[in-house]
């Protein structure tokens, strides 16, 4: 409910860095709530899709990619003019396993090490959209590796199946 208050405008309208409003191929560029906006050196913002089907890096093929270029180009836009940050200095990735079903897009200083943010859980967005480029079904075929914590539900399911 939080992403659709955001997308909606019902909350955290006041934060918002960025809007591509196209209901397709748009997105909501927003601060990461773990980010003070206080310094640069642990920038994090997230970049919120307005398609509320695809939940994740899973739901993602070739039709998806002016949504996905538009993340990359616009953020990259809207934070170098915002904060003075170039591209060139912002780690920019999906999670996968995400924290929650809606597609986000993560924007990271790159010197800063954000939870999630290393190969276990990262897909850096540059690679997603070269992947889908060449192969519009990707990562509905490809096996994605993630770690879980001890304590995550899946893991136990994982256990409780014996795939573990």
């Amino acid at each position: 409910q939080w992403v659709y208050n955001i997308l909606e405008k019902k909350a955290e309208a006041d934060r918002i860095v960025h809007e591509n409003p196209d209901p397709s191929d748009g997105f909501v560029l927003v601060p990461d709530l773990k980010w003070n906006q206080s310094q640069l050196d642990d920038l994090y913002l997230i970049a919120l899709v307005h398609r509320r089907e695809v939940k994740s890096l899973r739901d993602l093929t070739a039709e998806h990619l002016p949504l996905l270029r538009n993340i990359w180009h616009e953020g990259q836009e809207a934070i170098a003019k915002r904060f003075g940050v170039p591209g060139s200095r912002l780690r920019i990735y999906l999670h996968y396993q995400p924290s929650y079903y809606h597609l986000h897009v993560h924007f990271t200083a790159l010197g800063y090490d954000a939870p999630g943010s290393s190969v276990e859980r990262a897909h850096l967005l540059a690679d997603v959209i070269d992947n889908l480029a060449t192969d519009s079904a990707y990562y509905q075929k490809r096996a994605l590796t993630f770690a879980l914590r001890a304590d995550e539900l899946l893991l136990k399911r994982f256990q409780e199946a014996g795939r573990v």
